[in-house]
This record gives C-alpha cells, structure tokens and sequence, in this order.
C-alpha cells in the first residue's frame, strides 16, 4: 500500500477513536454538573414522589455506563434525543440552528482566508520593512482584543457613529442571501478581525522559513521577480502549515463564535447551547458538544490529510 495511503487511513481510524473518547468526556462532564436535572424541569415546588416518576422516566436512576451506550447509539442512528425543558426534537432544533452557524462561518471564512493569504504574502515580501512592521502591528493589536470587546466596539462604531448596520442579527427562513449577508455583516466583521491575524502571521511565517530553501536561490538567481518567486515556489511548499492554520481558525469559526452569537442575539448553534445550559437540558448540552468535537476533530484530520497528501516526500517516495 501507498506511505501516503497508509497515513490518511491512520489519521482517519485516530479521528475516529479521538471522536469516541471525546463523546465518553462530554457525557462524564455533563453528568459531573452539580443539581438535580428532574428538579431543574420540575421547580422547587415538586413532591419527592414526582421528582421519582420524573427520574425513573427519564431514566436517571439507570448506570451512567448504561445511559451513555444508550445515548451513543441514539446519536449513532441520528436520535439525538429531546430535549428535556420542552420537549422538541433535539436533531431538528440542531439542524435549524447549525445552518445559520455554518452560514456565518462561511462568510467569515470566505472573506478572512484569502486576505490574511494575500498579507501573508505582502508581509513576507517586504520582510523588515514597512509593509511589513505595518500589517503585523495592526494584526497583532486586533488579535489582543478579547471577542467581546471587538463586538461592542464594532457595535458601536457602526451602529451609533456611522448608523449602517442594525446591532442584532436577526435572520429566519425564508430571507433571501442578500438579506442575510447584510443581517450577518456585524459578527462576520467581528470574526473576521479575531481570525485574521493567527492566519496571516502563519502564513508569513512559513514563507519565510521556506525561503531560506536553495532552490529559491535558484530560481532568484533566473532572474523571476520576488512575488514570482513567493508565488509560485515558496507558497506551495508552504501550503502544509498554511493549510492546518486555516483549518484550525475554521474549526474556531463554527465552535468558538458562542460569544459572538450572544452578543448580536444570533440565532445559531452557539446561542441555543447557552439557552440549554442555563436550563440544564444535559441532552441538548451533550448533543451540541459531541457536534462541536465532530467538527473540531474533522476539520483538523482534514488539515492532516492534506498536509500528508502536499508533501512531495511522501507522494515520491525514494
């Protein structure tokens, strides 16, 4: 069998096995959480004997070991379950709700991943000079900024300085892409500012340590121009970094916006887990968790897989 064959079948089989231990830590987590679930949907008020009937339906008295295989093979045929506070299938809530996550995530990413490309490639080629000390001092300043303060500074300056945008992103079914796109602009901007820099930064980086390679020199000393040469020497032999960067900042854009989602009171994925811990629905808090890691570890088996499929060593094997 083919080295890089091997390798993708090996990085696949460990995702699959990390996917598996990580749905065992959620469900151990979920069930560490102080409180009693039957007393959280029944209130204060309820009877000792209600509280029981409650358990036994839901099945809380059964093993922890019991209740997770059960849970697993739910989630395994698509039963996410209910959710406990009214009832509403867990899947289909998700599924309403995780499309307007992957849509925000999507503007975001199409608009981040190819600009902090394009100033990875500016600041590597004006390496040391002003250019570069320019691009990497502003994206070193957006990329202190916590979340929360780049929303509401976003927020206000273009809702009450410059009165362009509305401050909550509301959008429904039905609304067409062009309304969506303006009734998103807000997070997306937000989230474009947070991700930008770690993938520029990483960009420039890894050009620049391919640069010290000979064949650069080689191809200086032909005489090509220095964007020529970034462009079409140094950038593909630094794709491999360039791409598990990116893929970790997409994994960040769908699991890591729940405080971008709450403050502009997007109704996505992010937001529907706060709502449900609050209440301490436990199968909705595993069901989005387990779906968190499912993209988390996939995203980062797919930078894996590409990083082993770019590199020529391996598709020619001595």
């Amino acid at each position: 069998m083919h080295p890089v064959l091997v390798l993708v079948v090996q990085r696949i089989a460990l995702g699959l096995l990390l996917l598996l231990a990580v749905s065992a830590v959620i469900f151990l987590g979920v069930e560490a959480l102080p409180g009693d679930t039957a007393q959280a949907i029944l209130g204060q008020q309820a009877t000792p004997e209600a509280l029981a009937n409650l358990r036994e339906k839901l099945g809380l008295n059964d093993p922890a070991i019991t209740r997770y295989f059960r849970w697993l093979g739910g989630v395994l045929t698509g039963d996410l379950g209910t959710a406990l506070t009214n009832g509403a299938d867990i899947a289909t809530s998700i599924g309403q709700r995780l499309g307007n996550t992957l849509f925000l995530a999507g503007c975001a990413a199409a608009i981040s991943v190819p600009l902090a490309i394009i100033l990875g490639l500016i600041a590597a080629r004006y390496a040391g000079r002003w250019p570069d000390k320019l691009i990497s001092g502003v994206t070193l300043t957006t990329i202190s900024l916590p979340e929360f303060v780049a929303a509401y500074f976003v927020i206000y300056l273009l809702t009450q300085v410059f009165p362009v945008f509305q401050p909550v992103a509301m959008v429904f079914p039905g609304m067409s892409f062009w309304a969506k796109l303006q009734a998103v602009a807000l997070p997306v901007i937000v989230l474009v500012v947070v991700v930008l820099a770690h993938m520029m930064r990483m960009t420039r980086a890894a050009i620049l340590n391919v640069m010290q390679s000979a064949y650069i020199e080689t191809a200086e000393l032909k005489g090509l121009s220095p964007m020529t040469v970034i462009w079409r020497h140094a950038f593909p032999n630094a794709i491999a970094p360039v791409v598990a960067v990116v893929m970790l900042n997409m994994a960040y854009l769908v699991v890591g916006v729940v405080v971008v989602e709450v403050v502009f009171s997007y109704n996505a994925l992010g937001q529907y887990l706060v709502d449900h811990v609050s209440k301490r629905d436990l199968p909705v808090v595993q069901a989005v968790g387990l779906i968190f890691a499912a993209v988390y570890i996939t995203l980062n088996m797919l930078a894996d897989v590409i990083g082993i499929i770019s590199n020529p060593r391996l598709r020619h094997p001595k």
